[in-house]
Order: C-alpha cells, then sequence, then structure tokens
C-alpha cells in the first residue's frame, strides 16, 4: 500500500512539473519579444552577485554593494557607447564595403600562385585546389557578410530599443539586491522529501552555468581585448573589430578563434602580401591567445565545472536560437548546462536502480552480513 501511494505521489509530481515545463516553454515563446531587458538584468545580476557578496564581506551592505556596482556597470557601459561602439561601428562599415574586394583579390593571389614551390604530388592538383578554394573562399565570403549584416543589424536594434537601456539596469538592481532571499525562498517552495536532491542539482547547475557564464565570459572579454589589440598594433586593417568579434564568439568552442584567424590572416595576405612575416605576426597574435588561453585562462576562470561538450552547446545555441531568436541565444548556455547537469542526475538513478541491473542487483556487503542477534 505504501508503495502505491509513494508511486502515485511520484506519479503526480512528474505530471506537475511537466505541466509547468510546458508553461514556462510556452510563456517564452508568446513573451520572448518584450523578455529581452529582463533577460539581459537576470544575466547581468547573476554575473555579478559574486562582487556584491565580496563587497559585502568587505563591509559594506548589500544596498551600498549593490549601488556602487550598478554605478560602475552605467559608467563604464556609457563610456563604451561613446567611444569604443561608435568606432566598431566605421569599421563594420567600411569592412562590409570592402569585403568583395578582399575576395576578389584573395582569390587572384591563389590563381596567380606558383604551384613550383610546392612538392610534385601537390602541385599536379594545384588546378583543382585553385578552383575548389575559390568556390569556397566565394561562399565562405557570402555567408560571412551575411553573418556581419545580421549581428550588425542586431545591434543596432538592441541600440534603440530604449527600454533596455532602461529597464535591464533597474531589473538587475533589484535582482542584485534580493538574490539571496530569492534563492531562500525559492528554497522554501521545494517539496521537503527532496530537498537534498534538488539542492545537490541546484549546486551542481550552479557550477556550471557560473562556470560558463562568469568564467568563459571574463575569458571572452579578456581575448576579445588581448585579439583587438595585438592586431591593431600589428597595423591590420580592421585589427579592433575582427579581435573584438573573435574574442566575443570564443564561447563557442574553437570557433571563435578559428574565424578570427581566419579572417585576420585573410585580411592580412591581401594588405601587407608579399611582406609575409607580418602574415604570420598575425597568426602568431592567435595562437598566443590559445595559448593563454588553454594553459592560464581556462584553467583559472573555468576550470572543470562547465561540462558542456561543444557539439551540445552548439546545438543548444541552434535550437533555442531558432525557437526563441535572440532571446533564445541568451538562454542557450544556462539551459543547456541545466539540462546537462539533469541528464547525469538521471543517468545516475538509473546506474544505480533495477532497471540497469534487473534481477541481477548486487546485494551491499553490509546487508549480506548476517544479524549478530
Amino acid at each position: 500500500m505504501a508503495a502505491h501511494i509513494s508511486g502515485a505521489g511520484l506519479k503526480r509530481q512528474v505530471v506537475f512539473w511537466l505541466i509547468a515545463l510546458a508553461f514556462f516553454v510556452l510563456f517564452l515563446m508568446v513573451f520572448s519579444d518584450i523578455l529581452l531587458p529582463f533577460i539581459a538584468g537576470m544575466a547581468l545580476a547573476y554575473f555579478l552577485d559574486p562582487v556584491a557578496d565580496r563587497l559585502e564581506r568587505w563591509g559594506l551592505s548589500r544596498m551600498m554593494a549593490t549601488v556602487v556596482i550598478l554605478v560602475a556597470f552605467v559608467i563604464l557601459f556609457a563610456l563604451s557607447l561613446m567611444i569604443i561602439i561608435p568606432l566598431l561601428a566605421t569599421q563594420a562599415a567600411e569592412f562590409l564595403q570592402k569585403l568583395p574586394g578582399y575576395v576578389t583579390q584573395l582569390q587572384e593571389l591563389v590563381a596567380n600562385f606558383n604551384p613550383n614551390l610546392l612538392p610534385t604530388w601537390i602541385s599536379s592538383q594545384m588546378g583543382t585546389i585553385k578552383q575548389s578554394f575559390s568556390t569556397i573562399l566565394a561562399e565562405g565570403a557570402g555567408f560571412l557578410g551575411t553573418v556581419f549584416k545580421q549581428v550588425w543589424n542586431s545591434g543596432m536594434a538592441l541600440v534603440n530599443i530604449v527600454s533596455l537601456f532602461v529597464i535591464t539596469p533597474v531589473v538587475a538592481f533589484y535582482l542584485l539586491l534580493d538574490w539571496d532571499r530569492m534563492i531562500a525562498k525559492v528554497d522554501s517552495w521545494v517539496p521537503r522529501d527532496h530537498v537534498a536532491n534538488v539542492r545537490q542539482i541546484a549546486t551542481e547547475m550552479d557550477a556550471a552555468i557560473a562556470g560558463f557564464v562568469r568564467g568563459q565570459g571574463s575569458i571572452c572579454i579578456i581575448l576579445g581585448l588581448f585579439y583587438g589589440i595585438g592586431l591593431s598594433f600589428a597595423g591590420l586593417n580592421f585589427g579592433l573589430l575582427i579581435g573584438l568579434f573573435a574574442g566575443l564568439i570564443s564561447f563557442i568552442p574553437y570557433v571563435g578563434s578559428l574565424v578570427g584567424l581566419v579572417l585576420a590572416v585573410g585580411v592580412a595576405i591581401v594588405q601587407f602580401w608579399p611582406e609575409y612575416w607580418m602574415v604570420v605576426l598575425v597568426a602568431v597574435i592567435f595562437f598566443a591567445g590559445q595559448f593563454v588561453e588553454g594553459n592560464i585562462l581556462q584553467p583559472k576562470l573555468v576550470g572543470s565545472r562547465v561540462g558542456l561538450h561543444p557539439v551540445w552547446l552548439m546545438f543548444a545555441l541552434v535550437a533555442f536560437g531558432a525557437l526563441f531568436g535572440f532571446v533564445g541565444l541568451m538562454i542557450a548556455v544556462p539551459a543547456a548546462a541545466a539540462v546537462g547537469v539533469l541528464a547525469r542526475f538521471g543517468i545516475k538513478r538509473y546506474l544505480d536502480s533495477d532497471l540497469y541491473y534487473g534481477a541481477s542487483k548486487p546485494v551491499l556487503l553490509e546487508e549480506s552480513l548476517p544479524n549478530d542477534e
């Protein structure tokens, strides 16, 4: 009878949470057009919560810590709007204008390349290689131009949305101020029979999400500045734009550095050739960034807390972006991390259950020992 009640209760909870999940997805789909400033405010508050905790340990009240953080953020954001964004806008517009010419010059360089400099087995296939490279270059340039235009148009739309600048700081302020109380309130809503498991899952989710959002986010900013400043000092056209773009998309493993390397080397070949050592210098900047990321930044800022496979991450970005647009891109990584934690928890429970062992489930040693009595 007890087992029947337990099974019925479990079934009731599963149905309840499936309905809640369905309502949550429906909510995202219906209100996706207006959720951006609220999601951005939540992400900002989550990102800055450790800073507020640190200021509290230094003696500030939660209110004062929140005010200090938000004022500093607004000042930095305003300075970036006045200095960095106009420069990037100019470089982006000029880059899109010159992209077809760069592609044409690269195709001409490939067509005029002397195959005698290569081994015989490669030079014999040089005609096919040149044709394939020209086709790939043209298609890649078209795709890249489309991506840049979409990112640029999206960026301009964001700049023109007054609510993003008005609502986001307000949402971030109140969430950051009440963060600890909100966590305690949500914890009080958890069914008491499952509170230990829920807290364990929530802790693992927080570690995974924080490792990516805070750790990988910091890495993206550092790499963007490193690439942008390095390429600018090397004299590369659009160096700041390419470097920041490569750094900011580095949250997709391998894609950000690879895209940035191809863009930078392609522009360097057109700009500096035949001064090949300048092309090598541009490539060295990206390899140095990868070395710093892999050996210093990743172990220090992220470590092994994330646990997101690159393929799963890319699938989540594409899927959530297709379903919910720009808002979907913002929630894709936290959602992917949460689903990953839930999947690992479910697999662990499955491996410890009768569904896995069947009738041959091993008996614990202490259960098999005879009773002393």
